[in-house]
């Protein structure tokens, strides 16, 4: 018998039909749970991407958010090991024994040390079938003395292998060098850079895609929390010449100019209220044409922006991955920042670990935000953007990392899941923080949360799921609180409380009128000061904040 064209082309298209619904139908049979990426940016400013205001190029994370969801109100713990305590544990950081940094000061919150009566993320996913990655900066354990040769630091326990995660490349500590970083580990062992053209960020993203394409590969059936720990674009000032040169002259006009910009497009974005001041330049920086040395003051920011510009292709190629595998549309992928920008200005007196003196080729390293003569970006220099494109990275915002006023705490939150998320480009302004990141991921992966673990008595989480916001309807809390190095604050619906160091005299902001913490409003209401101090306290006894180290 002999088909007729018009019957071929209609049993043609039948079986393209069949073999597309046949891919479909193969992948939700074998992974019906929903894969979780998390990535994380360090010490980017709120404004800093594209989406959030920022001339930054960010498209990969920009289309995200234009299919998915961004959160105008979500908080961090203001400062890197705090965070990444809270965020993976879903506790307040001294619940989880980093309440501050790595040093051990002899008390239960501040112990440096990842708690035993907590859990991870990872941890509390594998009991519901989660293969788990980590790709990038660790920073929740003092132990890294395999680097710095003190024998009693040389434990692996709270190493992520031994926390719940089943590979592993990244680092331990927090900070270092981008071309040769202190403490990189694969796995359990301490490795070198492995190409002479190594560059943290690529390798954080080339291993994060390594590890997805070996588990669809092998585990497809399975489905997967991939943690991606970026240590862009903290501090050195690294990045490849081929980046920074999309940025030669965009900071020729100087920060006032950039700050103003970003407001303005934030306004038009409607991450801000329209009747929102923005606040005043910090008092330490001066107008840009009062300046010596524009040029390295412009090439400071240029090498950030391509050091976030650099973050931001790794994850295109990440995404690029989970479409590639039919995956992209089951994943639940969240994008966060640990805090606000970084002001801090590096000096040629700086010591510690994560100070390299040498290149990998032996020459010197020159560090410091001193040597205007030298241009940061390459291996031999190690400098920070500082105080003033600080202030630009947290427009609109008052205050840095360190801090709990908005500019230290406010974090970009994008999220995107196609098959569990039917809006797209909204926006969510429930007041959301770190904490709720595990009960989200709970909530998305139908796991329990455990009473006992190893032996050890579990601390419940703090925190709530968001999948409640992804549908726009509220989340119920009381409060939400911080406290960083002395300074601290709550916040109770759109009030917040906030002081600067242990002895700051509180400071009081109506949030929906005014999140920018212009008009200080405590002296109007003493009785709402009294009531939220004691709630503060209470929390603060409670978790492990009270009393503080010496």
């Amino acid at each position: 018998m002999v088909l007729s064209p018009i019957r071929l082309f209609l049993i043609s298209l039948i079986f393209i039909c069949f073999g597309c619904l046949k891919k479909k139908d193969t992948i939700s049979s074998i992974n019906k749970k929903t894969n979780i990426l998390l990535i994380m940016a360090d010490d980017m400013g709120y404004s800093d991407i594209g989406c959030y205001g920022g001339e930054i190029n960010t498209p990969n994370i920009d289309r995200l958010a234009k299919n998915g969801l961004k959160f105008t109100q979500f908080y961090n713990t203001a400062r890197c090991c705090p965070t990444r305590a809270s965020l993976l544990s879903g506790l307040y950081p001294h619940q989880a024994g980093i309440g501050h940094m790595m040093a051990d000061k002899g008390q239960i919150g501040y112990k440096g040390d990842l708690s035993q009566n907590c859990i991870t993320i990872a941890e509390a996913l594998k009991p519901v079938g989660y293969k788990t990655f980590i790709s990038g900066k660790w920073h929740i354990t003092n132990h890294v003395g395999e680097w710095s040769g003190v024998d009693s630091l040389k434990s692996k326990h709270n190493w992520p292998l031994q926390r719940g995660f089943d590979k592993f490349f990244g680092t331990i500590h927090g900070a270092g060098s981008f071309y040769d970083p202190v403490s990189l580990t694969r796995g359990n062992d301490p490795i070198e850079p492995e190409t002479e053209d190594f560059y943290y960020t690529d390798a954080i993203s080339q291993n994060a895609v390594s590890f997805m394409e070996n588990h669809f590969q092998n585990q497809p059936e399975d489905p997967f929390f991939c943690y991606v720990a970026y240590t862009a674009p903290h501090w050195p000032l690294h990045a490849l010449e081929e980046d920074i040169q999309r940025y030669k002259g965009r900071y020729n006009l100087g920060w006032d100019a950039i700050r103003m910009e970003r407001f303005q497009k934030m306004k038009r974005l409607g991450l801000l209220e329209k009747d929102w001041e923005i606040s005043e330049r910090d008092s330490r920086v001066p107008e840009w044409d009062t300046l010596e040395h524009t040029n390295w003051q412009e090439r400071r920011m240029e090498v950030y922006a391509a050091q976030v510009d650099r973050m931001d292709q790794g994850i295109g190629k990440i995404i690029q991955t989970l479409k590639e595998n039919d995956q992209f549309e089951n994943t639940l992928i969240i994008f966060l920042a640990d805090n606000g920008g970084c002001a801090e200005e590096l000096s040629s007196k700086w010591k510690g670990l994560h100070i390299p003196q040498k290149q990998r080729n032996g020459d010197p390293v020159v560090v410091g935000n001193e040597n205007t003569d030298y241009m940061p970006g390459p291996e031999e220099t190690y400098q920070s953007y500082g105080i003033p494109w600080a202030n630009v990275s947290n427009t609109p915002f008052r205050m840095y990392k360190h801090w709990v006023h908005e500019g230290g705490i406010s974090s970009p939150l994008v999220i995107s899941w196609p098959e569990g998320i039917e809006s797209s480009g909204e926006l969510r302004k429930q007041p959301s923080h770190l904490i709720d990141i595990m009960a989200t991921c709970l909530d998305v992966s139908d796991s329990e949360y455990p009473l006992n673990y190893k032996g050890n008595t579990i601390i419940p989480y703090e925190g709530k799921s968001l999948v409640p916001a992804f549908n726009n309807l509220p989340i119920d809390r009381e409060a939400i609180y911080w406290e960083h190095e002395g300074n601290k604050a709550v916040r109770v619906d759109n009030w917040k409380l906030v002081a600067k160091g242990k002895n700051g005299a509180w400071e009081l902001y109506d949030l929906e009128k005014d999140r920018t913490e212009v008009n200080n409003l405590a002296s109007l209401y003493s009785e709402k000061v009294d009531r939220m101090s004691k709630m503060w306290e209470v929390w603060a006894t409670r978790t492990n904040v009270l009393p503080f180290p010496n």
